[in-house]
């Protein structure tokens, strides 16, 4: 289940009507997103509502996927502020075969890069085995790694840190480690990540552009001529003018009810932000209707 080059969604959380996880619903999703030519799905992203779903069941959908025909597709984030709340959610991981991890510094407290390395040090020295994605977005998580902090982690961890998914956009285009992955969080940075030597995409907007974001990507890997990126950028702008999470659930309940619930203190778009969503969208020729076909 090493990750490599590829299109990768950070996958959607399907909510039942009392708040709780969804587990087959979310796994679902997942599979037709990889029907659709993803590389991967990462669960427990900041898409997936981590650090709204409770332990318990972020473990009950890591055992049920355990045997899964797509497990090799995908991986895990984990998405807890506690870090024995991620070492416990990283050892259910490994004892149901996961290796790879998303893992964002603990949010809302502040934190300097030495604390902010000594968090995945403890990780990896608990769990030596693993391999983790560090995940940039100081939006959410109040800390921006530098080229720095991310060469130390890396030079020091070699066989642990293993790539970066940056959602701040300060490091894809000029950081440069051999043997490193880096994906850029937008579809709207996949070509000109790719032109500069990234390893693909992870992003929250691939729950629904997933094939346009796989042809850019393999038109790019086999030399052809780029016939959808700019539709794939106009898209992700659309999106970008709302938040992610009210935007997708919105968008995709139009096909299907299940993804009208999100977790408070998420809320769907309103009335008039979901009919100019549809509109723009409608402008560009992307409709619900062709979304996510089992």
């Amino acid at each position: 289940m090493a990750i490599s080059n590829g299109v990768y969604a950070a996958g959607l959380s399907v909510i039942k009507e009392d708040f709780s996880l969804d587990i087959e619903s979310t796994i679902i999703h997942a599979e037709n997103l990889i029907k659709n030519g993803l590389s991967g799905v990462f669960f427990f992203g900041s898409t997936g509502m981590s650090q709204l779903i409770s332990l318990k069941e972020k473990k009950n959908l890591i055992t049920k996927i355990e045997k899964h025909k797509n497990k090799k597709n995908f991986f895990l984030g984990t998405g807890n502020n506690s870090l024995n709340d991620n070492l416990d959610i990283i050892n259910h991981g490994i004892e149901k075969g996961f290796e790879t991890f998303l893992l964002m510094p603990p949010a809302y407290y502040p934190k300097t890069d030495d604390g902010v390395y000594n968090f995945y040090k403890l990780i990896i020295k608990k769990y030596p085995q693993i391999k983790i994605i560090l995940y940039n977005f100081e939006k959410l998580s109040g800390y921006l790694f530098s080229e720095k902090a991310v060469k130390r982690l890396a030079n020091d961890f070699p066989q642990s840190i293993i790539g970066c998914k940056d959602s701040s956009y300060n490091l894809y285009e000029n950081l440069k480690i051999n043997n490193f992955f880096m994906f850029p969080g937008s579809e709207a940075k996949l070509l000109k990540g790719l032109e500069l030597g990234c390893s693909g995409v992870i992003s929250a907007v691939t729950n629904v552009t997933h094939t346009m974001a796989k042809k850019v990507f393999d038109d790019f890997k086999n030399n052809n001529q780029q016939t959808v990126n700019s539709k794939l950028i106009k898209v992700r702008g659309v999106f970008d003018k709302y938040p992610l999470i009210s935007a997708l659930h919105s968008f995709l309940s139009v096909k299907e009810e299940k993804y009208k619930i999100v977790l408070p203190p998420l809320t769907l778009l309103d009335i008039k932000e979901k009919q100019e969503l549809l509109i723009a969208l409608k402008k560009i020729n992307f409709l619900a209707e062709t979304m996510l076909a089992a």
